[in-house]
C-alpha cells in the first residue's frame, strides 16, 4: 500500500512528534494523577521490536508496570480502565493491549494514521542506510527513486553511504572515507578491466535544492584527483550546479563529471529494479531446491532456528536463502515431530526437510530479518521471533499448558 500519495501535506515530521509528544504526556499525567504511573515508560516501535513497521502503524508503546499494569490487564478493581479507554479515544486514538505487558496506540483519523504510517517508514529507511543492507531491502531505493526530495533530508554522511550502497550495486569496488579529514574525496571507485583499473575520486555534497554547487568546491575535487592521479572524478550533490563550474568541467575532456540530484534519483531507480531482480533470481525454485538438500545433506549454516511460546515451549526453523552482514532473506520450514511420550505432547522437533519442502516455497513464506553477531554466535531477529543458527540437533518441546 502506497500511503504517501494520501498523505496531508499538514503534517509534517515535526508535527507528528508533537503528536507522539502531546499523546504520551496526556497519558502520563491522567497516570499521575490517579496514581497509577509507576513502573512504566514509553518507548518506539522500532525501538521495542527491532522489526519493520507495519500498518497501522503503532504511534508510541507504553510499557506496563505497577498499578496501571493491573487496570490495562483485566484487574481493574477500582474501575479506572473505562476512564482510561474515553481519555485515549477523547484525544482521537485507540489502542490494543498487545501482549499483556505492552499496549500500542493506533490514531482515529485516516489521514494521520496514512502520515503516521510514512513517518516511521521513512525513518525505518534511513536506519537501513547504515547497514550492509542495500542487496536486501529494496525500500531503500524506492524511497529515493520515488521522493527524490528526501534526499535533502539526510544527514550528510547518511548521503555518502547512501552513494556508497549505489555504486557498489553498479558494480563498483568502492572505498568510503572517514567523513571528516578525507582531503575532499568522499569515496573512491575501481573499476576492475582486463586492461587496466580505472580510480575515480568522488565528491558528495547533501546540500538545499536552492544552493547549487559553485566552482571552488568542483576544482577542489579536480586538484585532489590529478595529485593522486586518479582517472576521473566525480562530483555528486543532491541540488544543482551554478554555470561556472558546468562550464568549467565541460572543459576537462571529461576528465570530471558532474551529477546532481536527478542522476542519483535514476540510480536509485536502477537499482531498486536490480535488487528485485536479484532477489528473485536468488530465491528461484531450483535454488531453493538446492538449499533444501544441502541442508538435508548436513550443510551447516543454512536453517536457523528460535523456540519460544506463551506458557509452552515451540520450536520454529528457516532456511537462508540470502544473507549479509547485517541483514538476511528466511523462508519458514516446518517443524516436524522427531520423537514423543507417546501423546504428542513432550518431544522433540526437527525441520521438514525432504523433496516436498519446496512445496513450501511462496512468497508470503519469505521474509527479511536483521542479522547480528552476538560474540560469534549469529543471530536473526524478523520482528517477531529471535532464530540462532541450528546445531543439527532434535530440538525440545512441551505442549502442555
Amino acid at each position: 500500500m502506497n500511503t504517501t500519495q494520501r498523505v496531508s501535506k499538514r503534517w509534517t515530521d515535526a508535527a507528528l512528534q508533537l503528536q507522539i509528544c502531546s499523546l504520551e504526556q496526556t497519558i502520563e499525567q491522567w497516570a499521575v494523577e490517579h496514581d497509577l504511573w509507576f513502573d512504566c515508560g514509553f518507548t518506539s516501535y522500532s525501538a521495542h521490536n527491532g522489526g519493520e513497521p507495519g500498518a497501522p502503524a503503532v504511534v508510541t508503546v507504553l510499557c506496563l508496570g505497577g498499578g496501571l499494569h493491573r487496570v490495562l490487564s483485566g484487574e481493574d478493581g477500582e474501575g479506572y480502565e473505562p476512564a482510561f479507554t474515553r481519555l485515549v479515544d477523547g484525544i482521537g486514538y485507540e489502542y490494543e493491549n498487545f501482549d499483556g505487558v505492552t499496549i500500542h496506540f493506533y490514531p482515529k483519523n485516516p489521514d494521520l494514521a496514512a502520515a503516521f504510517e510514512d513517518y516511521f517508514h521513512w525513518q525505518w529507511v534511513c536506519s537501513l542506510i547504515t547497514d550492509d543492507t542495500a542487496d536486501i531491502y529494496h525500500e531503500l531505493y524506492e524511497q529515493f527513486a520515488a521522493h527524490p526530495d528526501r534526499l535533502q533530508r539526510l544527514h550528510w554522511r547518511e548521503f555518502e553511504i547512501l552513494l556508497f550502497r549505489l555504486f557498489q550495486n553498479q558494480g563498483f569496488e568502492t572505498l568510503l572515507g572517514p567523513g571528516q579529514g578525507d582531503e575532499g574525496v568522499d569515496l573512491r571507485l575501481v573499476q576492475r578491466s582486463p586492461l587496466g583499473d580505472v580510480l575515480t575520486f568522488v565528491q558528495a555534497k547533501r546540500y538545499r535544492a536552492d544552493r547549487p554547487v559553485k566552482l571552488p568546491e568542483v576544482q577542489a575535487l579536480y586538484g585532489a584527483a590529478q595529485l593522486d592521479h586518479a582517472d576521473n572524478a566525480l562530483f555528486v550533490t543532491t541540488s544543482d550546479y551554478a554555470p561556472a563550474p558546468k562550464r568549467w568541467a565541460a572543459r576537462s575532456d571529461g576528465f570530471i563529471q558532474l551529477a546532481a540530484a536527478d542522476e542519483v534519483v535514476k540510480w536509485c531507480a536502477g537499482a531498486k529494479a536490480g535488487v528485485i531482480l536479484d532477489r528473485a533470481s536468488l530465491v528461484a525454485r531450483d535454488r531453493v531446491d538446492g538449499l533444501i538438500h544441502a541442508a538435508a545433506q548436513g550443510a551447516r549454516g543454512l536453517v536457523v532456528h528460535a523456540s519460544g511460546g506463551w506458557n509452552i515451549t515451540d520450536n520454529w526453523f528457516a532456511l537462508v536463502l540470502k544473507e549479509t552482514k547485517h541483514a538476511a532473506l528466511l523462508m519458514g520450514v516446518p517443524a516436524v515431530v522427531f520423537d514423543h511420550d507417546g501423546y504428542g505432547q513432550i518431544g522433540r522437533h526437527v525441520p521438514k526437510l525432504d523433496p516436498t519442502t519446496i512445496d513450501l516455497f511462496r512468497s508470503e513464506n519469505v521474509w527479511r530479518a536483521t542479522r547480528s553477531n552476538d560474540n560469534g554466535r549469529i543471530r536473526y531477529w524478523d520482528g517477531r521471533k529471535l532464530y540462532f543458527t541450528w546445531d543439527g540437533q532434535p530440538c525440545d518441546f512441551n505442549l502442555l499448558d
